[in-house]
């Protein structure tokens, strides 16, 4: 099952993304596959301000334990995190089922 997942940064708290994002991204490197689309999204002065991923998983406690290990969540970057399940419809890769 795909899931949207949509962070917001809490306020100031560019250093803690920057001081954490290697951990972070070796970490959604980990996640293979499962891993659809991840990247950060911008604020309007074009720093990164959230993210936003759509993530595989089996359901949603396994999504949830999953981002648990999240090195942004364990730095405590996020004021708010917003997560829903997704249906690719509009130019899904050849092997999704929309």
């Amino acid at each position: 099952m795909l899931f949207l997942v949509h962070t917001w940064d809490r306020p100031g708290a560019l250093d803690v993304r920057m001081a954490n994002r290697n951990d972070h991204i070796a970490w959604l490197t980990a996640g293979g596959d499962s891993v659809k689309a991840a990247g950060p999204w911008l604020d309007d002065a074009g720093d990164m301000a959230g993210s936003l991923l759509i993530i595989d998983a089996a359901d949603r406690a396994d999504l949830d334990a999953w981002l648990a290990e999240d090195p942004y969540a364990k730095a405590d970057l996020f004021e708010r995190v917003e997560i829903a399940p997704w249906r690719w419809v509009f130019n899904p890769p050849a092997d999704s089922a929309a």
